[in-house]
Order: C-alpha cells, then sequence, then structure tokens
C-alpha cells in the first residue's frame, strides 16, 4: 500500500503532483472509493459536512473533487453487516482510497471492526490519501489532544501503526488556536515516537517505509 498523508487534502500542486506518482496514471483513468466515517465520530461534525465530503463541494480539502473515472462510497460502520467477499471485491477493484478527517480513532475502531484494516497490507498497489483524521489513523498514537470524543472508543490513543511516526495535522490553522508550535512541542513530547508536525500545504508520502516531505508550507520533524 502507497500512502498520501496530507493534513488537508490536495491542496497544491505539489501535493496533486506527488498524488499522481503514487496512482502511476491520470486521475481520470482511476477508481476512487470515498471513507466518509471518522467524521461521524467528530463532535463538530454534522450530516451536511459528510454530504460536502462524499459529494466533492469542500474546496478548502480537495479530494473527491478531483476528476476520478468514478467515485463511490464505502462506509466502514455498513461493512460487518455485509458479506465479506462482497465488499472487499470492491475495495480491490479501487485504484484509491479517499478518506476523510473527523476523529482518528472513530474510524480506527471501525477500520478494525470493519476488517479493511487487515486487507490493507495485501493490497501494495493501492493508493491511501489521508485527510487529517484520515492520516493520522495510520500512525502508531495520535495523542491525547487528538481524541475528540473522550472517553475515545477504543479507550486509548493506539491508532493501527502502519507508519512508524505520528502526525499533528493543521499546523497554525487561524481557527484553531491550540495548533501552535509551541502545543506540537508538548504533544509531540508526550509520544516516545518520531512524529511530523505539518500544516495544510504539506503531506507525507510514503512508499515500501521510505518518508517523503511534499510541501508548499511549512512543517517540522520531531525525533523520537
Amino acid at each position: 500500500m502507497k500512502l498520501l498523508l496530507t493534513s488537508a487534502g490536495i491542496k497544491n500542486p505539489s501535493i496533486h503532483g506527488a498524488l499522481l506518482e503514487l496512482l502511476g496514471k491520470p486521475i481520470a483513468d482511476c477508481r476512487a472509493l470515498c471513507i466518509p466515517t471518522a467524521g461521524y465520530g467528530h463532535p463538530r461534525v454534522t450530516p451536511d459536512m459528510a454530504w460536502h465530503f462524499v459529494a466533492g463541494k469542500e474546496l478548502d480539502t480537495p479530494m473527491c473533487e478531483l476528476g476520478w473515472r468514478s467515485i463511490g462510497l464505502l462506509e466502514l460502520t455498513a461493512l460487518p453487516s455485509i458479506d465479506k467477499a462482497r465488499w472487499e471485491s470492491w475495495v480491490r477493484q479501487a485504484d484509491v482510497l479517499l478518506v476523510n478527517g473527523g476523529d482518528p480513532m472513530y474510524l480506527c475502531h471501525w477500520m478494525r471492526q470493519s476488517g479493511l484494516a487487515d486487507l490493507l497490507p495485501l493490497l501494495p498497489e493501492m493508493v491511501w490519501v489521508g485527510l487529517s483524521a484520515g492520516s493520522m489513523v495510520m500512525t502508531p498514537r495520535v495523542g491525547v489532544d487528538f481524541v475528540s470524543t473522550k472517553p475515545s472508543i477504543t479507550g486509548d490513543d493506539i491508532a493501527l501503526g502502519m507508519v512508524d511516526f505520528s502526525i499533528f495535522p493543521h499546523l497554525d490553522y487561524p481557527s484553531f488556536p491550540d495548533n501552535t508550535m509551541a502545543c506540537a512541542e508538548k504533544w509531540a513530547a508526550s509520544l516516545g515516537c518520531p512524529s511530523y508536525a505539518i500544516d495544510d500545504q504539506t503531506a507525507l508520502k510514503v512508499v515500501d517505509g521510505c518518508v517523503e516531505i511534499v510541501s508548499e508550507g511549512h512543517w517540522r520533524f520531531f525525533g523520537r
């Protein structure tokens, strides 16, 4: 599996170029599935926001509006009630998964419950594009500050660990007063693993465990 872990979607030409490199073909030739699940676990997300993501109306966080050959909706909370062979075929036919933000631990729970977390390592050519929580879920820990619903649905802040670093998204975002570099430093010190603080113009491209910073903004790496 190839990862493009963003703070706010495909925000600039550099991140767009990284996406094309991972896909290996034009967006217009790719089948996408969008996953809105994380939003339902966040206390500030409303149903209209979920629809805006799915419908490609979130111009501040471009994901579904990029001109995909086809795009479908994969709601993880529904998968346990569907025959696995049926929904697994949908995933295997896709080129890319577009994963919305929200509560990373809610998303983590449903990735495990649905079986998607177990399937992903078996899909080496799949591209995972995460937006905020959709990126954080791939890390070892999200940090207690990013557990949106307390107590966490999983009881902790331990995520999937498909990469060996954590992510502090939306660095210095004007509407998030707690997303300063000083707050990121305290967050990083609490984790016990390497981490990155990234702003909305930055993404992390990960292929075979190798991390590439893709940025037209600012970011910072924190060692273990």
